[in-house]
């Protein structure tokens, strides 16, 4: 885990010592300069000053150190006269190839010089000195510029320590702050004028999600009174049914009792079964990856339901629309279980509320790159005024008849929602009955 606190101090403490190091050089090669230009003087004020009389001194010819053992201040006079010829060097040992007027550095050995000549009318003298001279003052006089800032160093590093902890010190306070916070405790968080401006951005995502967080908890109590009712309602009904027969023997008179009996038991299972297949999509914020053949799938949930369609006397019928031919098959991206659970309750939906005689038509189309499921029936519709509210869990519109549990519509607009569909209920404008479109399934050849 990566620590802001250590990236700053990390970051912070190499700045400085880089800024160090930079500075120590750039007061180092302003030292050098300086040193070059003051030697670069001296040697031209020396060639400049030499005497005439020093032409005429006979050339020294005493053993003396060679090039490699030449003080730290030793300068080499040579001098040649109008012949080129030499008649002056002050080192005898120390020999120096004649250059050209002017300033140049030269190389002996593994030693560098700089050397000097300058043409006079009879002679032409020529200065060398070593360059470790001035490498060693420009050295000195950058230590006594820079040992100021060396000292300076550990100070600034504790100020630095010191400012980065202050600076964070809101952030840490804020973290005690969530950590000793109730697990019941979802209010916002209250902002501190102390919590930095970059951190504002953190609180006010954390308080929205607080505020997220409570609302779907809110939803998630009313979801669970609202199904106790919904549970205990036939189940009670279906305990005085069962008290009434055992009181009065009705059991053996009265055959519809089994049939209300199977009936309560039927509404149960299906509530019961609605519960968890509208837990199962709660759970999961998005579809599972696969691929799915739409018409198979409606297929298989119109064979499953042709029994209550035949019943009711219903016609069921599976159209696909937009393929080149009936037996194309048409894959989307999707859950198949969700998709199956879908079409079930969209189909189940229709059949139940559908009059008898009537039809329900399941349309699969495919349009631009994108597949839609049509549920089509001529039954009662939904009055204007409710069809923004149908999507409630629990809620039955005023003019629907029969068993259900307001769950089913609210069922499939969680699944398509999490496979990126929209979902639409529309009054059939050419006559009576609802028209559920989900559309927007995205083709899994499009992926």
């Amino acid at each position: 885990m990566k620590s802001v606190r250590a990236q700053l101090l990390v970051g912070l403490v190499l700045v400085l010592g880089l800024a160090t190091v930079i500075a120590g050089y750039g007061i180092f090669r302003s030292a050098l300069e300086e040193a070059n230009e003051l030697f670069d003087y001296e040697l031209r004020s020396i060639a400049l000053s030499l005497p005439p009389s020093v032409a005429a001194t006979e050339l020294i010819t005493h053993p003396d150190r060679d090039v490699e053992g030449l003080d730290d201040e030793r300068v080499v006079i040579q001098i040649w006269d109008a012949q080129g010829k030499e008649i002056y060097r002050s080192v005898p040992s120390a020999q120096f190839p004649l250059q050209k007027p002017g300033f140049h550095s030269i190389e002996i050995g593994e030693k560098h010089f700089r050397v000097f000549g300058v043409q006079q009318s009879s002679r032409f003298v020529q200065l060398a000195q070593p360059t470790f001279v001035r490498d060693e003052l420009a050295l000195k006089l950058a230590l006594r510029t820079l040992w100021p800032l060396l000292t300076v160093l550990p100070f600034e590093i504790a100020f630095v320590l010191l400012i980065v902890r202050r600076a964070l010190r809101p952030v840490n306070t804020l973290s005690k702050a969530l950590a000793a916070r109730s697990v019941e405790t979802l209010q916002p968080i209250e902002k501190d004028s102390a919590v930095p401006t970059e951190v504002q951005p953190l609180v006010d995502a954390l308080n929205g999600m607080l505020i997220r967080l409570r609302g779907a908890l809110q939803s998630q109590r009313v979801f669970v009174a609202d199904a106790a009712h919904e549970l205990r309602t036939p189940l009670t009904a279906l305990k005085l049914q069962i008290q009434a027969a055992r009181r009065d023997g009705s059991v053996s008179s009265d055959p519809s009792w089994l049939q209300r009996l199977e009936e309560r038991v039927n509404r149960a299972i299906h509530l019961v079964q609605q519960l968890l297949a509208l837990a199962r999509e709660d759970a999961e914020f998005t579809a599972r990856e696969g691929r799915v053949d739409l018409p198979i799938i409606a297929s298989q949930v119109i064979g499953e339901l042709s029994i209550l369609a035949e019943d009711r006397k219903i016609d069921l019928g599976l159209e696909c629309v937009g393929v080149a031919r009936s037996n194309d098959r048409i894959i989307v991206r999707g859950d198949e279980n969700s998709l199956i659970t879908l079409l079930t309750n969209l189909v189940d939906n229709a059949l139940r509320y559908a009059g008898a005689g009537g039809r329900v038509d399941v349309r699969v189309t495919v349009t631009s790159g994108m597949a839609a499921v049509e549920v089509i029936d001529d039954g009662p519709g939904i009055p204007p005024s409710e069809l923004e509210r149908v999507l409630d869990r629990f809620y039955r519109a005023a003019n629907t008849t029969g068993q259900g549990s307001g769950l089913g519509l609210a069922i499939a607009a969680k699944i398509a929602e999490k496979h990126g569909a929209s979902f639409e209920i529309q009054n059939r404008t050419d006559g009576t009955g609802l028209r559920v479109r989900v559309s927007g399934l995205l083709l899994a050849t499009q992926v």
